[in-house]
C-alpha cells in the first residue's frame, strides 16, 4: 500500500512569509512590554542573543531537512539519529507546544474583538477557529495565502513604526515624555538599569517571543522547491530579527524612555499614540488580532502536520495519515481543533496563574525541540560525514556553535529555576515528559493496529 503524500503546494512567497510570521509574533507585540520593564534598554541584547542561538538551530534544522528528501519533520530524523524515543516525545512534545499556544492565541482573538464588540469571547474565538479549520481543509495553498497576508500586516505595521520612529527621531520630536532621542537609551539607568537580574528575568518572555521559527521546517513537505526555498527562507532570518526585532525596539526605546513604558499594554500602541496618530489604539488592536489569528492558524497546520507524521510512523492512531481528496491530514486537522476549542473554553475558567504556567511550560517544551535538532545534527555529522560535505546548505561552525547553543539553553533554564514566576512550570514540565516516556514503553510492548 502506497504511503500518502503531502501536496507540495507552498511557493516560494508562501514559505518566506511563514518565515516572517513564525519569528514575529504576540509576543513581540503584547511581551515585549513586560521583557522591557524587566531589562530596560539590555532587551535588545536579550533579542539579539536568542535570535542568534535560533539561526544556528535553523541552519542545522535546514541541513537535516534537505539531506533526504523523505523527511517531513524534524521528529524523521531525530528517530533516525538518536532513536524512535526522540522521535516520538519530540512529535508529541511539538504537538503539545502548538496546542497550548493556540489555545493561547485563539482565546486573545476573543478578547481582542471585545475591543469593537460586546459580545462574550468565546464567540469570535470558536468562529475564528471554526473559519481556519475549514480553509484548512481545502488545501494546503490557503494555509500559504492565510500566513501570507497575516505576516503581510505584521509587516507593514512594524515598518511604519520604524520610519515615523525615525522621522521622530531626526526632527527631534517632542511627546508627552519629553524629546525623542537616542539618549534616552543610556539616559535612565544606562543600558542595564536592573542589572544583570532583570536583564536575565527578561529571556523567557524573549524566548517565547521566537516560539513558531521552526515552522518552516514543518512546511518543508509540501514546500514546491524545498532545495531553493528553505535556504533562502533560513538565510534571511537574522535581517528579520535586526529588522523587526532590534530595529523596532530600537525605535521605541528612543521615543519613550523604558521606565515610561506600561509592562501589561502593547509598547506599539504607546508609540503610535505618542506619535499623536488618534487611531493607534485601534490599528494596534486589529494588528494584535490578526497576529493572533495567524499564530492559530499556524497551530493548527503544525499540529495537524505533526499528528500526520506521528500517524505514518506508527507513533499515533494511522488515521491521522490519512489525506481528503485536497492531499490535506482532515482527521488530524479536525482532532487538533477539536482539542484547541476545548481548551479555549475551558481556559476561561482558569485562573490567570495557571494559564501563565501553561504557556511557560509550552516555551520550555519548545526549547527540548530546539535541542533535538541541535543533537541530531551532531549525530548526523559524525555519522554521515560525506553526506554533509556533499550538503548544498551545510551548517556552518559545527559542532562547536551546536554545544555552545545546546549550552545556552540549560543556562536558560537555570535562569527560568531562579525566577519564581517561571520556576513551578520548570518543574512541573518533567511530569509531561515521563508520562510521554511511559506511554511509549507500553505501545512498544503493544505496537499500535
Amino acid at each position: 500500500m502506497e504511503q500518502p503524500q503531502l501536496k507540495r503546494d507552498l511557493k516560494n512567497r508562501h514559505v518566506q512569509l511563514i518565515a516572517i510570521g513564525g519569528t514575529i509574533g504576540t509576543g513581540l507585540f503584547l511581551g515585549s512590554g513586560k521583557a522591557i520593564a524587566l531589562a530596560g534598554p539590555s532587551i535588545i541584547f536579550a533579542y539579539l542573543i536568542v535570535g542568534t542561538a535560533l539561526f544556528f538551530v535553523m541552519r542545522a534544522l535546514g541541513e537535516l531537512l534537505l539531506s533526504n528528501a523523505g523527511y517531513t519533520s524534524f521528529t524523521d530524523f531525530a528517530s533516525e539519529y538518536i532513536g524512535p524515543w526522540a522521535g516520538y516525545i519530540t512529535g508529541w512534545t511539538y504537538w503539545f507546544c502548538w496546542i497550548m499556544t493556540a489555545m493561547a492565541d485563539i482565546i486573545a482573538v476573543g478578547v481582542y474583538t471585545q475591543y469593537w464588540f460586546d459580545i462574550p469571547q468565546w464567540v469570535p474565538a470558536i468562529g475564528c477557529l471554526v473559519l481556519l479549520l475549514t480553509l484548512n481543509l481545502l488545501t494546503v495553498k490557503l494555509f500559504g495565502e492565510l500566513e501570507f497576508w497575516f505576516a503581510l500586516i505584521k509587516i507593514i505595521t512594524i515598518v511604519a513604526l520604524i520610519i515615523i520612529g525615525l522621522i521622530m527621531l531626526f526632527t527631534g520630536f517632542q511627546t508627552s515624555t519629553g524629546t525623542v532621542t537616542v539618549e534616552n537609551l543610556v539616559a535612565h539607568g544606562g543600558l542595564f538599569p536592573n542589572g544583570l537580574y532583570g536583564f536575565l528575568m527578561a529571556f523567557q518572555m524573549v524566548v517565547f517571543a521566537f516560539v513558531g521559527v521552526e515552522l518552516v521546517g514543518v512546511s518543508a513537505a509540501e514546500t514546491a522547491d524545498p532545495k531553493k526555498n528553505i535556504p533562502s527562507a533560513i538565510n534571511k532570518i537574522p535581517i528579520r530579527i535586526l529588522l523587526f526585532y532590534v530595529g523596532a525596539l530600537f525605535v521605541i526605546l528612543c521615543i519613550n524612555p523604558w521606565h515610561e513604558m506600561s509592562a501589561s499594554s502593547s509598547p506599539f500602541v504607546q508609540v503610535f499614540t505618542l506619535a499623536g496618530i488618534p487611531i493607534a489604539a485601534g490599528i494596534i488592536n486589529f494588528v494584535v488580532l490578526t497576529s493572533a489569528a495567524s499564530a492559530g492558524n499556524s497551530g493548527l497546520f503544525s499540529t495537524s502536520r505533526m499528528l500526520f507524521n506521528l500517524g505514518s510512523n506508527k507513533q499515533a492512531s494511522p488515521s491521522f495519515a490519512k489525506l481528503n481528496k485536497n492531499s490535506v491530514p482532515s482527521n488530524a486537522l479536525v482532532i487538533s481543533a477539536i482539542v484547541v476549542s476545548a481548551g479555549a473554553l475551558l481556559s476561561k475558567l482558569m485562573p490567570e496563574n495557571a494559564f501563565s504556567v501553561v504557556t511557560t511550560i509550552s516555551a520550555i517544551c519548545f526549547i527540548w525541540v530546539w535541542s533535538i535538532i541541535l543533537i541530531s545534527h551532531i549525530i548526523y555529522k559524525r555519522k554521515n560525514r560525506a553526506l554533509h560535505e556533499a550538503s548544498i546548505f551545510k551548517a556552518p561552525f559545527t559542532p562547536f556553535v551546536n554545544y555552545l547553543v545546546l549550552a545556552f539553553f540549560a543556562f536558560l533554564l537555570v535562569v527560568m529555576f531562579i525566577s519564581e514566576a517561571t520556576r513551578t512550570a520548570l518543574l512541573l514540565t518533567p511530569i509531561w515528559f515521563i508520562i510521554l516516556m511511559f506511554i511509549y514503553k507500553m505501545k512498544r510492548k503493544k505496537p499500535i493496529d
